[in-house]
């Protein structure tokens, strides 16, 4: 057979599945609220459950969910049928899949939810299967075509099936009002989780911060550089910004003033600021651009330069931004 067979053979197999995955509107019903309201007021975890590739499918619904700030685990129905069954408490909800709904190890996990009133979303595609027979809330999938030559191999219907727990997730989020900075909790190390820090997650701040007053002199300014360890003390009055020593700076000072002399005349007056709510990948850009290794972070639009925080190179390399 000719490559080119190949490409074709793989355009049509996705043409199916495109065509088929459009059925996913048949889904978004009554049924569908009711999912989401339920798994929202869940005061415990959401436990998807599936066999074969529909257990595979419910792992990644699970993994989402987790990811979106929602406690849930996978639970393999076949090993709960010998004990695990007790992992499931009644303040949980069920999520399970099944194509087919009769999946024959689902059956006594069905019967335990029943009997201790345990919430059920079933996701099938047949109504009077035995899974959206005993479920609470029942999640009718439209039959779809595989993409195989054979018609038999599970592609179109676990793509519908992954389609749903995708559209669930992205639902939840909006009703749980899930923003960026709630991501970041739940993915500190994560490549996605970096690039969504901000420079108030990194920053030093507090009594970290080397801190001194305009009126004070070189020797107390050396101190602090000293005893706080970032190479840098910043000058305030009134708490607002009004220059920068260096380590560099106090060394080069003591050539020409003595260490009584006011830090007035060695500061860098306008050091520069960054805002806290700014990507921290921006801080390091600018950092790289001017050749230095702190930035002074100030709250958005906050008038004069009130001092929030510091940037250090060192934390923008140690949470992995590069």
């Amino acid at each position: 057979m000719k490559r080119n067979n190949f490409i074709s053979i793989a355009k049509k197999a996705a043409s199916i599945q495109i065509k088929e995955l459009k059925k996913i509107n048949k889904v978004f019903n009554k049924s569908f609220v009711q999912a989401v309201d339920l798994i929202s007021n869940c005061k415990g975890k959401v436990i998807a459950a599936g066999i074969g590739k529909s257990g595979l499918i419910a792992r990644k619904v699970s993994a989402t969910l987790s990811s979106v700030g929602i406690s849930s685990f996978y639970l393999n129905p076949g090993e709960a049928n010998h004990g695990d069954l007790g992992q499931i408490d009644k303040r949980d909800v069920l999520l399970v899949f099944s194509y087919s709904g009769n999946t024959y190890e689902i059956s006594n996990m069905l019967k335990y939810a029943n009997r201790f009133n345990i919430k059920i979303i079933g996701v099938a595609s047949k109504k009077e299967s035995i899974l959206l027979k005993a479920s609470d809330v029942k999640i009718l999938l439209p039959p779809v075509l595989e993409a195989d030559p054979t018609r038999m191999v599970p592609t179109s219907s676990t793509s519908i099936t992954l389609l749903f727990g995708d559209t669930l997730a992205i639902a939840l989020m909006h009703k749980l009002k899930f923003s960026k900075d709630r991501f970041k909790v739940f993915h500190p190390g994560g490549n996605i989780g970096k690039n969504l820090l901000a420079v108030k997650d990194i920053m030093i701040s507090g009594k970290k911060m080397p801190t001194i007053h305009l009126n004070k002199n070189m020797n107390e300014a050396i101190k602090i550089i000293n005893s706080k360890k970032l190479g840098l003390v910043v000058v305030l009055k009134k708490n607002l910004i009004q220059g920068i020593i260096t380590d560099g700076d106090a060394r080069r000072s003591m050539r020409h003033y003595k260490k009584e002399n006011s830090i007035n005349k060695i500061m860098t007056k306008n050091p520069l600021t960054i805002e806290e709510d700014l990507p921290a990948t921006k801080a390091l850009s600018i950092m790289n651009d001017k050749k230095i290794t702190s930035l002074l972070v100030v709250k958005k639009r906050n008038k004069g330069k009130k001092l929030a925080g510091i940037v250090h190179i060192h934390s923008l390399l140690e949470f992995g931004i590069k």
